[in-house]
This record gives structure tokens, C-alpha cells and sequence, in this order.
């Protein structure tokens, strides 16, 4: 991250430089994780923190009755709630309500190694500047725009 293409910034030095918005948005599904969530929960922050970016971590939490959400809170999470049942659901919601210019999925079991962001955002960063240019403004889908999911894999609201 940081690289200037043709003298201008890329996107996300300028949105680093709003500094009420987070660079990267970390979706987190959740339904009775409290085994683990907290533990998540830190790892995105380390991350964050790792990697010199702002970012955020959203808990979508579907419903959870273990105290979940609590935890959540208490370890810095910013907890959204999904009615409608299923895993689709919930990750719609806190994509739906991420405030990051990326977003990251995770789930809550540990699957997901989170010291891994930094290093995600510089060569999405460098996709997106090599490949688009400073035409592309639309929030952005990342998997998708690498390559990685298929363009009908998943339906799109944010033009990826």
C-alpha cells in the first residue's frame, strides 16, 4: 500500500486520510460463538494494527443466545443483528452495514487467519490501481475483483 500511480493517490491512501473511515471492513457471521468470538474478534484488531490500516469489525450475529454479542462488544466489535435465519443472511447484513472501503469475510470459528489483511489490501490495492485505474470508485468486492469468485457466484449491489 502507499504506491503512487501517475503522481495521484490511490483510494485507499485517500481514504486514510477521512479519519472516520475505516479502510476495511471485517464481516463476521455470527450464531452461539462465544467459544471463540472474542478470540476472532482480537485477531481482526491485531491485524488492523499489524498492517497500519483503520479498519473495523462488524459481528452479524443471527440470533445467538450463548452471549455472543456481548463478547463481541467487549473485545471492540461493532454488533449488527439479522432476523432472518441463515449463514447468507447474517453475512448480507454486515456487509450491508460495513462503513469500509473493503471488506473482508470471516467466520467465527478461527477458520480464518486474520494477519493476513495487510498483505490482502497491498496487492488489491495494486490490482485495482494496475487494472482500473481511478475510474473504478464503487466500493469493492475483493475476492470477486481478484479473480478468486466468479462474477454469477454471488449477487452484487456495489458494481464489482
Amino acid at each position: 500500500m502507499g504506491e503512487h500511480v501517475s503522481g495521484t493517490q490511490t483510494e485507499v491512501e485517500r481514504a486514510s486520510l477521512r479519519k472516520d473511515a475505516p479502510i476495511v471492513s471485517v464481516v463476521i457471521p455470527c450464531l452461539d460463538e462465544a467459544e471463540t468470538i472474542g478470540r476472532v474478534v482480537d485477531a481482526a484488531l491485531v491485524a488492523f494494527g499489524a498492517a497500519g490500516v483503520a479498519g473495523e469489525v462488524i459481528v452479524a450475529d443471527n440470533g445467538s443466545t450463548d452471549g455472543s454479542q456481548e463478547l463481541a462488544e467487549t473485545h471492540g466489535a461493532r454488533v449488527v443483528h439479522e432476523t432472518v435465519k441463515g449463514y447468507g443472511s447474517a453475512l448480507r447484513r454486515g456487509c450491508d452495514d460495513a462503513a469500509g472501503m473493503f471488506i473482508v469475510i470471516g467466520d467465527a470459528d478461527e477458520s480464518y487467519d486474520f494477519s493476513q489483511i495487510g498483505p490482502f489490501l497491498d496487492e488489491l490495492a495494486a490490482a485495482r490501481t494496475s487494472s482500473w485505474g481511478h475510474a473504478h470508485e464503487a466500493r469493492s468486492c475483493p475476492a470477486r475483483c481478484l479473480g478468486r469468485i466468479g462474477t454469477s457466484a454471488t449477487p452484487s449491489r456495489r458494481g464489482c
